[in-house]
Protein backbone atom coordinates (compact mmCIF):
# COMPACT_ATOMS: atom_id res chain seq x y z
CA UNK A 1 0.00 0.00 0.00
CA UNK A 2 1.52 3.44 -1.29
CA UNK A 3 -0.58 5.99 0.19
CA UNK A 4 -0.25 6.01 3.41
CA UNK A 5 -0.53 9.63 4.28
CA UNK A 6 2.15 12.21 6.48
CA UNK A 7 1.89 15.17 8.76
CA UNK A 8 4.40 17.46 9.86
CA UNK A 9 5.26 16.47 13.41
CA UNK A 10 4.87 19.66 14.86
CA UNK A 11 7.36 22.08 14.21
CA UNK A 12 10.88 19.52 13.65
CA UNK A 13 10.62 19.78 10.09
CA UNK A 14 9.89 15.59 10.42
CA UNK A 15 7.04 13.85 7.96
CA UNK A 16 5.51 11.26 9.51
CA UNK A 17 3.31 8.44 9.23
CA UNK A 18 -0.29 9.46 10.34
CA UNK A 19 -0.58 5.47 11.83
CA UNK A 20 2.67 5.18 13.49
CA UNK A 21 3.84 2.02 15.42
CA UNK A 22 2.95 1.40 19.10
CA UNK A 23 5.77 -0.79 20.51
CA UNK A 24 4.47 -1.20 24.31
CA UNK A 25 2.98 -4.88 23.53
CA UNK A 26 5.98 -6.23 21.76
CA UNK A 27 8.06 -5.66 24.98
CA UNK A 28 6.52 -8.78 26.36
CA UNK A 29 6.52 -7.85 30.23
CA UNK A 30 2.75 -6.77 30.75
CA UNK A 31 0.82 -7.76 27.66
CA UNK A 32 1.19 -11.67 28.26
CA UNK A 33 1.45 -13.56 24.68
CA UNK A 34 3.84 -11.51 22.53
CA UNK A 35 6.22 -13.34 20.88
CA UNK A 36 9.36 -11.61 19.19
CA UNK A 37 9.19 -13.46 15.91
CA UNK A 38 5.54 -12.19 15.24
CA UNK A 39 6.34 -9.01 16.62
CA UNK A 40 9.60 -8.36 14.42
CA UNK A 41 6.98 -9.09 10.96
CA UNK A 42 4.66 -6.66 12.38
CA UNK A 43 7.40 -4.66 12.74
CA UNK A 44 8.54 -5.26 8.94
CA UNK A 45 4.80 -5.32 7.34
CA UNK A 46 4.36 -1.64 8.93
CA UNK A 47 7.01 -0.33 7.46
CA UNK A 48 6.24 -1.90 4.16
CA UNK A 49 2.97 -0.41 4.31
CA UNK A 50 4.16 3.03 4.81
CA UNK A 51 4.66 3.49 7.93
CA UNK A 52 7.81 5.82 9.27
CA UNK A 53 7.21 6.30 13.12
CA UNK A 54 7.68 4.04 15.46
CA UNK A 55 6.97 4.62 19.41
CA UNK A 56 9.31 2.83 22.02
CA UNK A 57 10.34 3.81 25.66
CA UNK A 58 12.93 1.69 27.61
CA UNK A 59 10.27 0.62 29.88
CA UNK A 60 8.84 -1.43 27.99
CA UNK A 61 10.23 -5.15 28.58
CA UNK A 62 13.42 -3.40 30.26
CA UNK A 63 14.60 -2.76 26.78
CA UNK A 64 13.60 -5.65 25.19
CA UNK A 65 10.90 -3.48 22.72
CA UNK A 66 13.71 -0.78 21.91
CA UNK A 67 15.94 -3.83 20.90
CA UNK A 68 13.14 -5.00 18.48
CA UNK A 69 12.44 -1.98 16.79
CA UNK A 70 16.53 -1.39 16.32
CA UNK A 71 16.64 -4.33 14.83
CA UNK A 72 14.07 -4.46 12.69
CA UNK A 73 14.55 -0.62 11.38
CA UNK A 74 17.90 -1.20 10.89
CA UNK A 75 17.24 -3.85 8.18
CA UNK A 76 15.41 -1.29 6.44
CA UNK A 77 16.52 0.74 3.68
CA UNK A 78 14.26 3.72 4.14
CA UNK A 79 13.75 6.30 6.60
CA UNK A 80 12.20 5.36 9.81
CA UNK A 81 12.04 7.71 12.77
CA UNK A 82 12.07 6.09 15.98
CA UNK A 83 10.93 7.66 19.41
CA UNK A 84 11.39 6.36 23.06
CA UNK A 85 11.16 7.72 26.23
CA UNK A 86 13.26 8.08 29.53
CA UNK A 87 11.76 6.29 32.78
CA UNK A 88 11.10 7.95 35.79
CA UNK A 89 13.91 6.71 38.01
CA UNK A 90 11.62 6.15 41.21
CA UNK A 91 9.78 3.60 38.65
CA UNK A 92 6.19 5.36 40.02
CA UNK A 93 3.65 5.82 37.36
CA UNK A 94 1.60 8.20 36.61
CA UNK A 95 4.13 11.01 38.39
CA UNK A 96 2.48 11.63 41.71
CA UNK A 97 2.20 15.35 42.59
CA UNK A 98 4.14 17.05 45.31
CA UNK A 99 7.12 14.79 44.43
CA UNK A 100 10.24 16.90 43.27
CA UNK A 101 11.51 16.16 39.90
CA UNK A 102 15.03 15.41 41.07
CA UNK A 103 13.49 11.99 42.31
CA UNK A 104 11.92 11.14 39.13
CA UNK A 105 14.20 13.01 36.45
CA UNK A 106 17.89 13.75 38.19
CA UNK A 107 20.35 15.25 35.14
CA UNK A 108 22.49 11.80 35.36
CA UNK A 109 19.46 9.83 34.80
CA UNK A 110 17.99 11.40 32.03
CA UNK A 111 21.60 10.84 30.13
CA UNK A 112 22.33 7.68 31.48
CA UNK A 113 19.16 6.08 30.07
CA UNK A 114 19.38 7.62 27.00
CA UNK A 115 22.80 6.11 26.34
CA UNK A 116 21.23 2.77 27.36
CA UNK A 117 17.92 3.65 24.94
CA UNK A 118 20.58 4.44 22.14
CA UNK A 119 22.67 1.31 22.64
CA UNK A 120 19.53 -0.63 22.81
CA UNK A 121 18.53 0.45 19.64
CA UNK A 122 21.68 0.30 17.63
CA UNK A 123 21.83 4.20 16.71
CA UNK A 124 23.80 6.83 17.00
CA UNK A 125 20.42 9.55 17.23
CA UNK A 126 17.44 8.89 18.93
CA UNK A 127 14.91 11.01 16.89
CA UNK A 128 12.52 11.80 19.65
CA UNK A 129 13.80 11.55 23.23
CA UNK A 130 10.48 11.68 25.92
CA UNK A 131 9.89 11.88 29.47
CA UNK A 132 7.54 9.23 30.41
CA UNK A 133 5.74 10.98 32.84
CA UNK A 134 5.01 14.73 33.62
CA UNK A 135 4.05 17.13 35.63
CA UNK A 136 3.65 21.04 35.07
CA UNK A 137 5.51 21.59 38.76
CA UNK A 138 8.64 20.25 37.08
CA UNK A 139 9.23 23.71 35.12
CA UNK A 140 10.75 25.26 37.71
CA UNK A 141 12.68 22.99 39.07
CA UNK A 142 16.54 22.34 38.43
CA UNK A 143 18.50 19.70 37.02
CA UNK A 144 16.61 18.03 34.70
CA UNK A 145 16.24 20.98 31.59
CA UNK A 146 19.85 21.38 31.08
CA UNK A 147 20.61 16.90 31.14
CA UNK A 148 17.41 16.52 28.34
CA UNK A 149 18.29 20.04 26.13
CA UNK A 150 21.99 19.50 26.22
CA UNK A 151 21.37 15.57 24.50
CA UNK A 152 19.62 17.80 21.36
CA UNK A 153 22.16 20.17 21.62
CA UNK A 154 25.14 17.58 21.83
CA UNK A 155 22.83 15.48 18.11
CA UNK A 156 21.81 12.50 20.29
CA UNK A 157 18.37 13.58 20.23
CA UNK A 158 16.90 15.18 17.19
CA UNK A 159 13.38 16.52 19.54
CA UNK A 160 12.34 16.47 22.93
CA UNK A 161 8.69 15.74 24.47
CA UNK A 162 6.98 14.88 27.13
CA UNK A 163 3.96 11.88 27.73
CA UNK A 164 1.45 13.10 29.51
CA UNK A 165 0.25 11.58 32.67
CA UNK A 166 -3.42 9.25 32.28
CA UNK A 167 -6.46 11.24 31.00
CA UNK A 168 -4.71 14.43 33.12
CA UNK A 169 -4.11 16.59 29.67
CA UNK A 170 -4.55 20.09 31.70
CA UNK A 171 -0.89 18.57 34.39
CA UNK A 172 0.96 19.35 30.66
CA UNK A 173 -0.70 22.79 29.52
CA UNK A 174 2.33 25.21 31.09
CA UNK A 175 4.84 22.96 29.20
CA UNK A 176 3.33 23.36 25.81
CA UNK A 177 3.98 26.53 26.06
CA UNK A 178 6.88 26.92 27.49
CA UNK A 179 8.98 26.48 24.37
CA UNK A 180 11.07 23.80 25.65
CA UNK A 181 9.53 21.14 24.00
CA UNK A 182 8.82 19.58 20.59
CA UNK A 183 6.04 16.86 20.78
CA UNK A 184 3.43 16.14 23.27
CA UNK A 185 2.15 12.30 23.87
CA UNK A 186 -1.38 12.09 25.40
CA UNK A 187 -4.27 9.44 25.93
CA UNK A 188 -6.84 10.74 22.97
CA UNK A 189 -9.67 8.61 21.76
CA UNK A 190 -13.33 8.79 22.00
CA UNK A 191 -14.04 8.09 25.49
CA UNK A 192 -11.23 10.59 26.46
CA UNK A 193 -12.08 13.72 24.40
CA UNK A 194 -10.47 15.87 26.84
CA UNK A 195 -7.23 16.73 25.26
CA UNK A 196 -9.67 18.60 22.66
CA UNK A 197 -10.29 21.19 25.47
CA UNK A 198 -7.71 23.11 25.67
CA UNK A 199 -4.03 20.84 25.09
CA UNK A 200 -4.51 20.70 21.59
CA UNK A 201 -5.85 23.84 20.35
CA UNK A 202 -2.21 24.89 22.47
CA UNK A 203 -0.18 22.65 20.58
CA UNK A 204 -1.38 24.02 17.14
CA UNK A 205 -0.90 27.37 18.57
CA UNK A 206 2.63 27.07 19.50
CA UNK A 207 3.47 24.37 16.91
CA UNK A 208 4.22 21.32 19.09
CA UNK A 209 3.33 17.76 16.87
CA UNK A 210 1.11 15.37 19.23
CA UNK A 211 1.08 11.84 19.33
CA UNK A 212 -2.05 10.37 19.90
CA UNK A 213 -1.85 7.22 22.39
CA UNK A 214 -4.30 4.36 24.00
CA UNK A 215 -6.93 5.34 20.48
CA UNK A 216 -8.31 1.88 21.32
CA UNK A 217 -8.99 2.31 25.35
CA UNK A 218 -6.26 -0.41 25.78
CA UNK A 219 -8.96 -2.68 23.80
CA UNK A 220 -12.09 -1.33 25.22
CA UNK A 221 -12.51 0.74 21.81
CA UNK A 222 -12.18 -2.48 19.46
CA UNK A 223 -15.52 -4.11 20.14
CA UNK A 224 -13.82 -7.32 20.92
CA UNK A 225 -14.27 -7.04 24.77
CA UNK A 226 -17.35 -8.84 26.59
CA UNK A 227 -17.95 -9.45 30.12
CA UNK A 228 -16.91 -13.11 29.74
CA UNK A 229 -13.43 -11.99 28.25
CA UNK A 230 -10.42 -13.58 30.04
CA UNK A 231 -6.88 -12.49 29.53
CA UNK A 232 -3.90 -14.65 30.41
CA UNK A 233 -2.32 -14.51 33.97
CA UNK A 234 0.11 -11.69 34.59
CA UNK A 235 -1.28 -9.71 31.85
CA UNK A 236 -1.84 -6.14 33.22
CA UNK A 237 -5.31 -5.54 31.24
CA UNK A 238 -6.80 -8.06 34.50
CA UNK A 239 -6.23 -4.50 36.35
CA UNK A 240 -7.07 -2.42 33.86
CA UNK A 241 -10.63 -4.10 32.91
CA UNK A 242 -11.44 -5.66 36.65
CA UNK A 243 -14.45 -6.23 38.20
CA UNK A 244 -17.61 -5.42 36.11
CA UNK A 245 -15.84 -2.68 34.18
CA UNK A 246 -15.38 -5.18 31.12
CA UNK A 247 -19.51 -5.08 31.22
CA UNK A 248 -19.53 -1.47 31.08
CA UNK A 249 -17.24 -1.22 28.14
CA UNK A 250 -19.07 -3.77 26.40
CA UNK A 251 -22.30 -1.93 26.29
CA UNK A 252 -20.37 1.35 25.96
CA UNK A 253 -18.99 -0.22 22.49
CA UNK A 254 -22.30 -1.91 21.39
CA UNK A 255 -23.65 1.86 21.56
CA UNK A 256 -20.78 3.02 19.22
CA UNK A 257 -21.48 -0.08 17.14
CA UNK A 258 -24.95 1.52 16.04
CA UNK A 259 -22.72 4.05 14.06
CA UNK A 260 -20.76 2.19 12.05
CA UNK A 261 -21.58 2.66 8.11
CA UNK A 262 -19.54 3.46 4.78
CA UNK A 263 -17.31 6.10 6.80
CA UNK A 264 -15.93 3.04 9.09
CA UNK A 265 -17.36 -0.07 8.89
CA UNK A 266 -15.27 -1.36 12.44
CA UNK A 267 -15.30 -0.38 15.68
CA UNK A 268 -11.26 -0.12 15.28
CA UNK A 269 -11.46 2.17 11.77
CA UNK A 270 -13.76 4.50 13.44
CA UNK A 271 -11.68 5.44 16.44
CA UNK A 272 -8.84 5.78 14.84
CA UNK A 273 -10.63 8.01 12.41
CA UNK A 274 -11.56 9.85 15.36
CA UNK A 275 -8.27 10.19 16.16
CA UNK A 276 -7.41 11.02 12.68
CA UNK A 277 -10.22 13.70 12.09
CA UNK A 278 -8.24 16.61 14.55
CA UNK A 279 -5.85 18.36 12.81
CA UNK A 280 -3.30 19.04 15.67
CA UNK A 281 -2.87 15.15 15.77
CA UNK A 282 0.23 14.49 14.36
CA UNK A 283 0.33 11.06 14.74
CA UNK A 284 -2.25 8.01 15.55
CA UNK A 285 0.36 5.06 17.94
CA UNK A 286 -1.60 2.07 17.93
CA UNK A 287 -0.76 -0.93 19.78
CA UNK A 288 0.26 -3.77 16.83
CA UNK A 289 1.23 -7.22 17.21
CA UNK A 290 0.23 -8.73 14.62
CA UNK A 291 -0.27 -8.93 10.63
CA UNK A 292 -3.57 -8.23 10.72
CA UNK A 293 -3.65 -5.64 13.05
CA UNK A 294 -1.26 -3.83 10.98
CA UNK A 295 -2.92 -4.36 7.91
CA UNK A 296 -6.35 -3.24 9.45
CA UNK A 297 -4.96 0.07 11.12
CA UNK A 298 -2.54 0.98 8.15
CA UNK A 299 -5.67 0.81 5.99
CA UNK A 300 -7.51 3.86 7.90
CA UNK A 301 -4.75 5.82 6.00
CA UNK A 302 -6.77 6.88 2.87
CA UNK A 303 -7.58 10.34 2.78
CA UNK A 304 -11.21 10.30 4.19
CA UNK A 305 -12.62 12.03 7.23
CA UNK A 306 -15.76 11.76 9.24
CA UNK A 307 -18.15 13.89 8.33
CA UNK A 308 -19.27 16.60 10.45
CA UNK A 309 -22.34 15.01 11.55
CA UNK A 310 -20.45 11.79 12.97
CA UNK A 311 -17.46 13.59 15.14
CA UNK A 312 -20.38 15.25 16.68
CA UNK A 313 -22.36 12.35 17.42
CA UNK A 314 -19.36 10.90 18.91
CA UNK A 315 -19.03 13.91 20.92
CA UNK A 316 -21.99 12.28 22.80
CA UNK A 317 -19.62 9.10 23.56
CA UNK A 318 -17.69 10.73 25.88
CA UNK A 319 -16.56 8.52 28.83
CA UNK A 320 -14.42 10.05 31.52
CA UNK A 321 -13.03 8.03 34.16
CA UNK A 322 -9.41 6.44 34.93
CA UNK A 323 -8.83 2.37 35.08
CA UNK A 324 -5.56 2.57 35.17
CA UNK A 325 -4.26 1.31 38.31
CA UNK A 326 -2.61 3.23 40.88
Amino acid sequence: MAGMKTRPLGRTGLQVSEIGYGAWGIGGSQWIGAKDDESLRALHRAMDLGVNFIDTALAYGDGHSEKLVGRAVRERSETVYVATKVPPANNVWPAPRGVPVSANYPAAHIVQSAERSLRNLGRERIDLLQLHTWLDEYLEQDGWRDALLGLKKQGKVRAVGISVNDHDPGSAVRAVASGLFDTVQVIYNIFDQTPEERLLPLCREHGLGVLARVPFDEGGLTGTITAETTFPAGDWRNLYFEGGRKRQVEERAAALKKLLDGQARTLPELALRFCLANEAVSTVIPGMRRLASVEANVAVSDGRSLSPETRAELKRHAWPRNFYPE
